[in-house]
């Protein structure tokens, strides 16, 4: 690719962008004004984009097929990566000054999942906006704004938001492999969520490492929002008691029909109905948590997660993933 070295960095900085070139270049501009020494910029692309800063020689451009939405553009920007650590930072969202410093030193010195950055308001940087997501035992997605963290370790369940977040390279690759296009844009982030708190490692956050926030997305329509929450729940079954979850799941479906009135409830109640129906198509996944819960549970001395090709098998865009590849002691 160009602008690559034989060596791999020991940082890849994603922005997957969907089709506001405009915002890629405001992303581009505070990302290579900040950036540290060790790293390299990977940018997968589903819109058109000729370059005309010619900077081919410091940013890997990746073309997804035309009309790829923010998951698909992600997870090839990551299968495109190279460095252990990649951090996701979606088009439209801006860096700071040392943003990289303090989670390149968490993943240096602990064995961690990921680091949630600290989201700030882009009209006021002392107001933090996000601070990871996580998933409720009824299949709900939470934001977060205010961390619970002990020693900068967050309480479990919660990871980053999928437009802004540092990972493991191989974390992505275990938990997934990448983010869930069968969730969409709006919930993949829950969903990756879920599969890393089934992993014996921690998530962190970092005050000191400020992401700009970029435009909120638009959340999806009623029925594709009711399609994408109901694949979420079934996919997450396996990360604990399934009694338990279902009875909180009625109840979150009691709740959004109650929001969504009078208009939306009925689009809404009927993509829950779709996804039902595709029932079988989560059991993979969910076998695939419930084996990440099960290798944690036997972990009683720590170990190091060691994958061989920590960025293959990743999904093309719009393609199915694949299994996962099982979770490896380090010798």
């Amino acid at each position: 690719m160009p602008g690559q070295s034989t060596r791999a960095p020991a940082l890849s900085i994603v922005i997957p962008t969907v089709a506001d070139t405009a915002a890629l270049e405001d992303t581009l501009v505070s990302v290579l004004e900040n950036r540290p020494s060790d790293c390299e910029i990977v940018v997968p692309l589903g819109c058109g984009y000729d370059d005309p800063w010619n900077i081919s020689d410091e940013v890997t451009f990746v073309q997804a097929p035309r009309g790829s939405r923010l998951v698909a553009c992600t997870n090839l920007g990551i299968a495109s990566s190279r460095g252990s650590v990649v951090h996701v930072l979606a088009a439209g969202w801006k860096a700071t000054p040392g943003w990289t410093d303090r989670p390149l030193e968490w993943f240096a010195t602990d064995d961690i999942a990921a680091v949630v950055p600290a989201v700030v308001a882009p009209d006021d940087a002392g107001r933090v906006v996000s601070t990871g997501v996580r998933l409720s035992r009824g299949g709900r997605r939470l934001a977060a704004t205010r961390p619970v963290a002990t020693d900068g370790i967050l309480a479990k369940g919660t990871a980053p938001i999928l437009e802004a977040g540092f990972w493991r390279a191989d974390v992505l690759q275990v938990a997934g492999p990448g983010f869930a296009s069968a969730c969409g844009d709006a919930y993949a982030d829950a969903d990756m969520a879920a599969a890393v708190n089934c992993l014996p490692l921690p998530v962190v956050y970092e005050a000191d490492s400020r992401v700009v926030s970029g435009p909120i997305r638009r959340g999806p329509r009623a029925f594709a929002s009711g399609l994408h929450a109901e694949r979420l729940f079934w996919r997450s079954l396996g990360r604990g008691s399934r009694p338990l979850a279902i009875v909180a799941h009625v109840a979150e479906i009691v709740r959004d029909t109650v929001v969504r009135l009078p208009f939306g409830a009925l689009p809404m109640l009927a993509g829950r109905g779709v996804a039902l129906v595709e029932f079988g198509s989560s059991i993979p996944r969910q076998r695939q948590l419930q084996q990440l819960r099960e290798f944690s549970a036997d972990d009683e001395s720590g170990h190091t997660l060691r994958i061989d090709e920590p960025h293959t098998g990743l999904a093309q865009p719009r393609g199915r993933h694949t299994a996962p590849t099982p979770l490896k002691r380090s010798a």
